[in-house]
This record gives structure tokens, C-alpha cells and sequence, in this order.
């Protein structure tokens, strides 16, 4: 039996988000898989006004997410794959939450509304590159209907992660 996902919402993110994400994610835990540094506010106050842009131009982002108290939770959303390896050019979906917030189902009711966004927006398909030893983020990518297509490594660290895809035309939410 599933059990029934929580309330979010999503929002482009604002000004005062960069210091909500800071404070959510400035713990080692959550950046385990992200190559384990705490980054400073200025790092946020630049991706929360990047993301703006996005959604100005793309018409989507990375969005805030707020859970059923209307607290910043984390964020999930897509952009493109900038990176020299992996899936070049493809449109990456992603999400991270601050650590009070895993295992409550946040992630996969976030995402499952990035996934409608992104339809709305006449995206194609995604993908989500996951580091191959984060079985949480895992677990998110299959209960969204992905399904692992291949693996690579980052280049400096030589992690590996997998990479999961998702064809989103004809497809729609459960």
C-alpha cells in the first residue's frame, strides 16, 4: 500500500530563500553527495537569483519547497546539465532538503510537481544524476517512474553516479 504523499508547494525562489536554503543546508549530511562542503550565504543569494532567471526565460528553476507550515524545506526543480561529463545538454531534475526533512515523502511530492511544471513547460524528458552511493535520492528517482540508463564519473573525485531518465510526453502523474 503507498502512502499518501505530504503537502507542498512550490515557489520561485525569493531574496529571503537564499538564507533559508543556507540555513537548511549548511550541514555535512546533506552535502554528502554534493562534494561535502558547507557553502557560504553568498553562494545562495547568487543561485536564488540565477533561478529567477530561469524561470523568467525557461519557465523553470529550482523552486523553493514549502512543506504544509509553509516552511523552506529545500529546494527541487530542473536546469540544464552544464557539466564537461555526463548527460551534455540534457535537462537535469534535482532536489535536496535540510536533514530535519528526509524520510517524510517531501522529496518525491516536491519533484512529482516539478515533473508537472515541466510538462506544462513543454520539457521532453529528464534526467537526475545521482551519486551511485546515495540509495535516499535513489529511491526518489524510481518512485517518480525513472529508470536507471547508464552511469559515469565525475572527472576529479572519480565518484561514480547513475543516471536516470524519464520521457515525460504522454506521461502523466500518478
Amino acid at each position: 500500500m503507498m502512502r499518501a504523499l505530504p503537502v507542498v508547494r512550490l515557489r520561485v525562489p525569493t531574496d529571503e530563500d537564499a538564507v533559508a536554503w543556507h540555513r537548511v543546508f549548511h550541514d555535512r549530511e546533506v552535502m554528502e553527495f554534493l562534494g561535502g562542503e558547507i557553502a557560504g550565504l553568498s553562494v545562495y543569494e547568487e543561485l536564488t537569483a540565477r533561478q529567477r532567471r530561469h524561470d523568467a526565460e525557461r519557465g523553470f528553476c529550482l523552486w523553493t519547497v514549502l512543506d504544509a507550515e509553509d516552511r523552506v524545506v529545500g529546494f527541487t526543480g530542473a536546469q540544464p546539465w552544464e557539466r564537461d561529463w555526463g548527460p551534455e545538454g540534457e535537462i537535469e531534475i534535482g532536489w535536496r532538503l535540510g536533514r530535519a526533512h528526509w524520510g517524510r515523502g517531501l522529496a518525491t511530492a516536491a519533484a512529482r510537481l516539478t515533473l508537472e511544471r515541466l510538462r506544462a513547460a513543454g520539457v521532453p524528458r529528464v534526467v537526475a544524476v545521482v551519486d551511485a552511493r546515495n540509495a535516499r535520492s535513489a529511491a526518489v528517482a524510481r518512485r517518480l517512474g525513472m529508470h536507471q540508463a547508464e552511469s559515469c564519473r565525475e572527472p576529479v573525485s572519480r565518484r561514480e553516479h547513475h543516471c536516470y531518465r524519464l520521457d515525460l510526453r504522454g506521461v502523466h502523474s500518478r
